[in-house]
This record gives structure tokens, C-alpha cells and sequence, in this order.
């Protein structure tokens, strides 16, 4: 049968009510426990069914020509997700700055719900982009709002049909955004530029403050006042790119990743990741969290590869549980809506808790700068980079995008392989070859991989049937949401700037 692993993952991000359930999934146990038996029925999925499937949530954009021409360093991007939970906790955005240069791109995982990420995905690139405006900008817009006048568009969005914004939050949205632009009005000086990297850091935290002061305050409408609580009782992690130019900045929070794939002079592609987790595989992100409590915490601080034993990224959005004290966090819960009473995730106090904040949504920023070789950037939440390593996401894209595959000779990992075997393999791969073009999108084309790939590395359509015909309550233990973006540069328009 499909033997699930050991531990339910939404025990791996926030606290939940699942017994023996301390440790995380290995990609062994995800992957390779994967075996057939008719304890449980699988019915298999028709290409077509499969297809209808991958394709539901892909999106694609270009970047207009002028005269005939691409001017941006961005050609396009394509984005996708599939969910594992119901509903999906991962959020997506993609934006154009219209008040200044460049483009935004964000990958949100939520934990605990989806409610933090889906507030991410509405309002991060607002406070990024008001951030990166001058003063005389930032003055233009209050002077509008004071008059009366409508505010020009700060963003373009680029948003699939299942992207949708909260029109109820959306003027307790804009009225925290409209604060932060009176703070940086009287913070910033006349002909100063803002700088990209303290830009994007100052929106993180800020919208990280604003989240938790909105749940202490509450709202009088019900709706809202529960809608802000499970916002900050939630949390994400965000992994976000800034393009301007040839000027790339990726700002992370939490185990999302950004990765460059770079095209070698033999035509290969190499992968070079732009981000860093935040997590207990990170030893210099586990020497910083140690190094902000006491010495007598030093043995609980982090415990099990977790912060406090129980959550995963050591940074993140939201989860006031691991920010508040136990007096606010009592306080906040008592005059908050009977729903949230309920809720035994809010009501629980982690253990070993001293000395917080133990948790920071402040990002790590890398800037970088594009050369001619750099093809593409790949976002993706971490269900992606738990079922394929960079260096074959990397291949996976850029043979897709430049249809030129490197063939290198079949691995069979150890396996013992008939001449038989082997010859099914070789016409396996011809086969794989020929189909690559059936996906219109880049993302989908990856996700097929994540979620269908063999222990050779090939697509096996019966995996992949079994893999996404698996009910709600089993998805969850063999994979977790992917949600990617993968951004494709203009080699020509770069290396002429």
C-alpha cells in the first residue's frame, strides 16, 4: 500500500493535536516508502485527468514589446501551485512597480492555516513598494488622500483567477499601509533615494509589527476582529525578488528558496541558490537564536531541530505565539471572539517559554547582479526543494526553456538492471524527450517532476496518478504544497546594460 510517513506535517510547523508525532520527514521516508498493496483502493488518473490537474492553477506572463522590442531585463515568468492541503496554505504574488522600476515576485508558506500567507500575498509588495518611493512620491500621495483626489496605481498585479484579495480587510489594510507612509514621510529627506536591501527589510518587519498590532487592537466589525486574530495566530514563511535592471535582490523569511540557473559555455546549467534557511540545518541560524536568550535556555531554545521543539522555520510572519508574551497572549484571547476560544492552537503556550520574542520576521537580503549567463530564477516554496535537489530543478527548467537536453549516461543508483531493463529506460527517456513540449508552462512542467518523477529521475505516469489521486487526509503525508515561480531573464537587454 502507500505508507505514509511517520509524522503529519502540519506538526512541523505549528502545534497540533497529532500524538507521536515529533519527527520530520526524510526524503527516504517520503519518497521511497512508495509501494502498492489493495488495502487501499488507487484508481488511476488518464493523462488528460492528470493534465486537468497540473494545469488548474499555472499562469503566464510576458513582459510587452515596444517597437518591436523587449526593453526589460525580464522576458516573463510562469507560476503554478498544487496543493497537499486542503485548502492550499502556500500563497503566491507577482507585481509591476509602477511608482518606481522593477518587479515583485513572492512565494508565501503558511503554517497553522492559510490565513498569514493570504495576507502576505495581498499586502507585503504594497510596503515594499512604498518603501522604495522618495519622499516628493510619498508627499504626492498623502497630499492626494487629503484632498480627496483618487491616488495613482502603485502596482500592477499579475494574479491568476485563484489569487483573490479580501475586499472586507481592505480598508483596514490601507489605513495601517497609509500610517507606515506618514512614518516614512517624516523619516525620509527630499532627493534621498531609498536603498533596495533597507527597503525590502523595513517592509518585512514593518508589516510583521502591523499584523500584530492590528489582532492587540481588534476591530468592532466580528468578522475582521476573528480575520486579524487568525492572521497573527497563523504564520508563513516569504521568499520575495526584487528586479530592477540587471539589479536582483531576493529578500528571505523562513526555508523558502530563490535559486539562479546559470548556463554553462557547454550549454549545462548549474544552479546557484540566493537564499539561505532558516532552520536547524542553517548552524549559523541556530548560533542566532541561541545567542538572543539566556545560557539557561540553551538546551531548549532549539530542540528536536525545531524552535521550542515544535516549529520548523526559525523566521516567519505571524505566529504571535512565539512573539507575545504569555500576559498578552491571555489577554488578547479573552476579549477575542468565542470561535477563537475554540481554537486549541491559539490556547496553547509553547514549552520552555522565558524570554520571547523567540521569532523574527526580519529577512536575509542578496543582492545580485545579472550576467548574460544567468537564464533564469526559480522561487519556490520548500514542498519543491524536499522532492528535487537545485542542481536538477536547474536542468529540470533550463532544458525545458532552451529544449536542448544534456544526455547524460542513464544512473540506475545502485540499482541491479537487466539488459532488458535498461532498454525500457533508454525508451523512457526518448519518450520523455518528445513530450517534453506537452506543458505550455514552465512551472508545470517542474511540478510534474516534483511529484512524478521515478528513482531513475523519468516521469512515471502511474506515480504521478497515484500521487495526485491520493484522498485529502493522505496528500498531506507524502508531500507538502508546492507553489513556484520561475522568473526568465533577457540575456540580450542584460549584457547590453
Amino acid at each position: 500500500m502507500l505508507v505514509p510517513a511517520i509524522t503529519c506535517q502540519n506538526c512541523s510547523r505549528s502545534p497540533h493535536p497529532c500524538v507521536n508525532a515529533t519527527q520530520p520527514r526524510s526524503f527516504e521516508q517520503r519518497w521511497r516508502g512508495y509501494r502498492t498493496s489493495p488495502t487501499w483502493h488507487t484508481y488511476y488518473l488518464t493523462p488528460p485527468q492528470v493534465n486537468s490537474i497540473l494545469k488548474a492553477n499555472e499562469y503566464s506572463f510576458k513582459v510587452p514589446e515596444f517597437d518591436g522590442k523587449n526593453l526589460s531585463s525580464v522576458m516573463g515568468f510562469d507560476s503554478n501551485q498544487l496543493p497537499a492541503n486542503a485548502p492550499i496554505e502556500d500563497r503566491r504574488s507577482a507585481a509591476t512597480c509602477l511608482q518606481t522600476r522593477g518587479m515583485l515576485y513572492g512565494v508565501f508558506d503558511g503554517h497553522a492555516g492559510c490565513a498569514c500567507a493570504q495576507a502576505l500575498s495581498e499586502r507585503l509588495f504594497y510596503y515594499i513598494a512604498i518603501s522604495l518611493l522618495p519622499h516628493e512620491t510619498l508627499m504626492e500621495l498623502e497630499n492626494a488622500i487629503e484632498s480627496g483626489r483618487a491616488l495613482h496605481p502603485i502596482l500592477q498585479w499579475h494574479k491568476h483567477p485563484n489569487d483573490y484579495f479580501s475586499k472586507e480587510a481592505s480598508r483596514l489594510y490601507f489605513s495601517s499601509l497609509r500610517t507606515y507612509w506618514q512614518e516614512l514621510l517624516d523619516l525620509s529627506v527630499p532627493g534621498e533615494q531609498p536603498e533596495v536591501a533597507e527597503a525590502l527589510v523595513s517592509a518585512f518587519k514593518r508589516l510583521d509589527n502591523d499584523i500584530s498590532l492590528e489582532a492587540q487592537v481588534g476591530d468592532p466589525n466580528a468578522f475582521l476582529h476573528y480575520w486579524v486574530l487568525r492572521v497573527a495566530f497563523s504564520g508563513a514563511t516569504a521568499c520575495v525578488a526584487h528586479i530592477d535592471g540587471n539589479e536582483l535582490h531576493v529578500a528571505n523569511t523562513g526555508d523558502g528558496r530563490a535559486v539562479l540557473g546559470v548556463q554553462e559555455p557547454d550549454g549545462s546549467f548549474s544552479a546557484v541558490t540566493l537564499t539561505n534557511d532558516h532552520s536547524a540545518q542553517n548552524e549559523s541560524e541556530v548560533k542566532r537564536v541561541r545567542s538572543e536568550h539566556p545560557h539557561s535556555e540553551a538546551k531548549t531554545v532549539v530542540k528536536q531541530d525545531r524552535l521550542l521543539g515544535l516549529l520548523m522555520p526559525f523566521r516567519a510572519f505571524g505566529d504571535v505565539k512565539f512573539k507575545w508574551s504569555i500576559d498578552l497572549q491571555r489577554r488578547v484571547l479573552e476579549s477575542g471572539p468565542d470561535q477563537l476560544h475554540e481554537n486549541e492552537h491559539a490556547k496553547f503556550i509553547p514549552p520552555n517559554y522565558h524570554t520571547p520574542p523567540y521569532l523574527t520576521a526580519e529577512p536575509e537580503v542578496t543582492r545580485h547582479r545579472l550576467r548574460p549567463q544567468d537564464r533564469f530564477l526559480v522561487l519556490g516554496s520548500d514542498g519543491l526543494w524536499e522532492t528535487l535537489h537545485r542542481q536538477e530543478v536547474v536542468r529540470i527548467v533550463g532544458e525545458y526553456l532552451t529544449g536542448v537536453h544534456q544526455q547524460q549516461p542513464v544512473s540506475v543508483g545502485g540499482y541491479k538492471v537487466t539488459l532488458g531493463q535498461m532498454q525500457g529506460l533508454l525508451q523512457e527517456r526518448k519518450a520523455r524527450i518528445s513530450s517534453t513540449f506537452e506543458d505550455q508552462n514552465a512551472a508545470t512542467h517542474l511540478i510534474r517532476h516534483a511529484v512524478g518523477s521515478n528513482e531513475f529521475g523519468m516521469v512515471d505516469h502511474e506515480r504521478l496518478s497515484k500521487m495526485l489521486s491520493l484522498p485529502e487526509e493522505l496528500a498531506r503525508m507524502y508531500r507538502d504544497d508546492i507553489t513556484i515561480i520561475i522568473v526568465q531573464f533577457n540575456p540580450h537587454v542584460i549584457g547590453g546594460q
